[in-house]
């Protein structure tokens, strides 16, 4: 009888440690899954968090292209029409102007200027043709643009008159002498827009407005 009791407390001892590795076992498991259920939030949790930074990162970086488009266009800027109202002014008397072709942009790159000595734009161009009686007329208009608003040199490209003419026209100079003139501005507006150093911009060049 003591051996049966003896064997039955063995059976009783395997059976409790059994009993203790099952729940160990159980308990690591659960503990393992709930590790691997909390990796598996963190992780959707750092994604759905990335995600949101990219969108952030791709409108940054529209916001910094649209930047850079509205400070270049900023840049390429001219008054044009404030050059027009002081044409006005300067044009001399019986004179008038028959095509304007204005650029914002020029190409400084001009092969024929170190052999022509001319000038090379940098910066917005004007090219001006139109009719004037005289002669002194064209450079009395080409002293008076120099002194307008952002202009750093007028080049002289023609000044002729047609010998056989008879009627002239609007676009017709007839016996009138015929200007080409290109009027060429600064890059960038200068410190102080009044021009030799006045407070403000004579009427005669435009200014009073």
């Amino acid at each position: 009888m003591f051996l049966l009791a003896a064997e039955g407390g063995g059976v009783l001892a395997v059976l409790l440690v059994m009993a203790v590795m099952y729940v160990l076992t159980s308990n690591n498991a659960n503990e393992s899954k709930t590790k691997a259920d909390s990796a598996r939030q963190q992780a959707d949790a750092m994604a759905a968090q990335t995600k949101q930074l990219g969108a952030f990162t791709d409108f940054s970086s529209i916001k910094e292209q649209r930047l850079a488009s509205v400070m270049g266009a900023a840049e390429t800027r001219f008054d044009w029409e404030r050059f027009m109202r002081e044409l006005s002014r300067v044009i001399p008397k019986d004179s008038w102007i028959q095509t304007t072709d204005a650029k914002t942009v020029t190409d400084s790159t001009d092969p024929t200027a170190a052999i022509t000595g001319a000038p090379v734009a940098t910066g917005p161009t004007a090219n001006l043709v139109g009719c004037t009686p005289h002669q002194s007329d064209t450079a009395d208009m080409m002293v008076r643009l120099q002194q307008m608003y952002r202009v750093t040199d007028v080049q002289l490209n023609e000044s002729i008159r047609d010998q056989g003419a008879t009627d002239t026209t609007i676009d017709n100079c007839g016996r009138l002498y015929k200007f080409d003139l290109t009027v060429m501005f600064s890059p960038t507006p200068p410190a102080h827009e009044a021009p030799n150093g006045e407070v403000r911009v004579p009427a005669s060049l435009g200014g009073g407005s």
